[in-house]
């Protein structure tokens, strides 16, 4: 991949993305290092004067589109934008000034990693620099990294890794281990190919990849949407009942309709703004979850959304077929739990799946153990949650994503511990009881109402897939509905009451 033909420094990126004239610098005087007329004496000053910066990291704030931020970028031309005591500090004192002040944070990391003139006390800086990102984070503010090329070592490994959202500029290097170190140590060039953003980004360790022409109006959406005023809609009416006595087999089959829309659509159809996320950011992606920051009505939150069909990949080719749900989609999943979290937002879970993948892979992926973990989450999960049985509800996949505080469904949506075929060849030997079998399990969406694993239906006319407008938009009015309830609740009593709701199933 080739070399960006321009490395944008710190100062022009800032150009580039604030508000014009908006810039203050929060930098203070640069303390001495290392002795006068030292050999590193001379070479910072030498790097001052290439950089026209006092140190490889400039910090201040400014505003994005009218929003006040708090800014930390790299200069690359500063020893190649290497980390000292004093511009490990500077990074320290960005993250608790805009802790305290609560701003959100932007960081455009351009380095080599630890500065090498420095030895240990410099590379130790990556604890008290991790340290300071955590305090920002656990004050539920937004933070956005974009990694420019290049960007590696202790920077890549600190705080180039832990934005809530992680882009990156084309073409970039970025990786841990320099290639003339690896070269160093093994003898060997390093493997084509690998340090580059759109490889991070195949695999799962980048949300996005953007020129920087793009950064302004991404960041200013991201922040116009978690941070905005949540203004709840007015809470629509329950549906009508009763409802019609459909047979179970009849809205299984209507679920499996290529032309039902399915999580991608709802946000297309139903949300107002929809930001999607990529991977885990621990070098795994899954087409079987899509992940997003969204808005309906006025209410921001993180989905989860199993995505059982027309899902594109990092090449842009798209899965037709369904596409079993795995252990790193619910590793998906869990990305956004936390990030709900950190962000303080409500989280929507949307399922759609014929299943879990039944697999060697899935098997030693730890299926079990993600299913498992993303109860566990969901049941304790501080924020308001939201459940949407959407259509397909198989299995361990289904219930993984199901605890919440409310659970509304889509009229032929159904859930069962497998799917009815499944149970049928169970019990008889064959496939063909499965009518039977589904109509005994009472996993229609009404059958749920009535035990109380469902608080909501919200009607097809007769069939989403023959309005697939007319019901996403009804689907996401009913959302916004819930999540208004939700986030209008004291979370003392919302928490107690879905401790009792889960207590009461069965």
């Amino acid at each position: 991949m080739a070399e960006p033909r321009t490395r944008l420094g710190a100062r022009e990126l800032f150009d580039a993305v604030l508000d014009p004239g908006s810039f203050v610098s929060w930098d203070g005087a640069v303390h001495a290092v290392t002795e006068p007329n030292s050999t590193y004496a001379v070479e910072l000053a030498e790097a001052a004067q290439r950089a026209g910066t006092d140190e490889s990291i400039i910090t201040g704030e400014g505003r994005i589109g009218g929003r006040r931020v708090a800014l930390i970028a790299g200069e690359f031309r500063f020893l190649a934008g290497s980390i000292g005591r004093t511009s490990a500090e500077r990074i320290v004192l960005a993250f608790e000034r805009a802790t305290r002040e609560g701003l959100p944070l932007f960081a455009g990391p351009a380095s080599g990693g630890t500065r090498m003139q420095e030895g240990t006390p410099a590379f130790a800086t990556m604890v008290k620099i991790t340290a300071a990102v955590s305090a920002f984070k656990a004050a539920k503010l937004p933070y956005i990294t974009y990694l420019r090329h290049p960007t590696t070592g202790g920077v890549f490994a600190s705080w180039g890794s832990l934005g809530h959202v992680t882009v990156a500029e084309p073409g970039a290097t970025i990786g841990f281990l320099g290639a003339r170190v690896y070269e160093a140590l093994y003898g060997q060039s390093f493997p084509d190919g690998v340090q580059t953003a759109e490889n991070l980004y195949a695999n799962g360790l980048l949300d996005a990849i953007l020129p920087v022409d793009e950064l302004t109006a991404t960041a200013e959406r991201f922040l116009d949407l978690v941070l905005a005023p949540r203004v709840g809609s007015a809470i629509p009416e329950s549906e009508p009942t009763p409802w019609p006595d459909i047979p179970a087999w009849e809205s299984i089959v209507r679920t499996r309709r290529p032309e039902r829309p399915g999580v991608r659509e709802l946000l297309k159809l139903g949300a107002s703004d929809v930001i999607p996320l990529h991977g885990t950011g621990a070098g795994e992606w899954d087409r079987s979850l899509f992940l997003a920051l969204a808005r309906f009505g006025g209410m921001p939150c993180v989905v989860l959304g199993q995505d059982r069909r027309h899902t594109p990949g990092p090449g842009g080719a798209l899965e037709t077929a369904d596409k079993p749900l795995s252990p790193s989609g619910l590793r998906v999943a869990r990305r956004g739990m936390k990030l709900a979290t950190e962000l303080d937002l409500p989280l929507v879970s949307v399922i759609d799946t014929s299943g879990a993948a039944l697999s060697r892979a899935a098997e030693e992926g730890g299926l079990a153990g993600e299913i498992a973990r993303c109860l566990a989450e969901l049941v304790a999960h501080a924020e308001p949650t939201l459940c949407v049985l959407l259509g397909q509800g198989t299995g361990g996949g289904a219930i993984a994503l199901m605890p919440a505080d409310r659970v509304i469904a889509a009229q032929h949506s159904w859930l069962s511990p497998l799917p009815p075929e499944g149970a049928s060849a169970i019990l008889y030997r064959t496939t063909e009881h499965a009518p039977h079998i589904a109509a005994q399990q009472r996993i229609r969406s009404i059958d749920l109402l009535a035990d109380g694993i469902v608080d909501r239906v919200v009607a097809e006319h007769p069939d989403a897939a023959d309005e697939p407008a007319e019901f996403c938009r009804r689907m996401a009015q009913a959302i916004a509905g819930e999540l208004t309830r939700l986030t209008q609740m004291r979370a003392a009593s919302r928490l107690a009451a879905r401790h009792d709701r889960y207590r009461r199933l069965g």
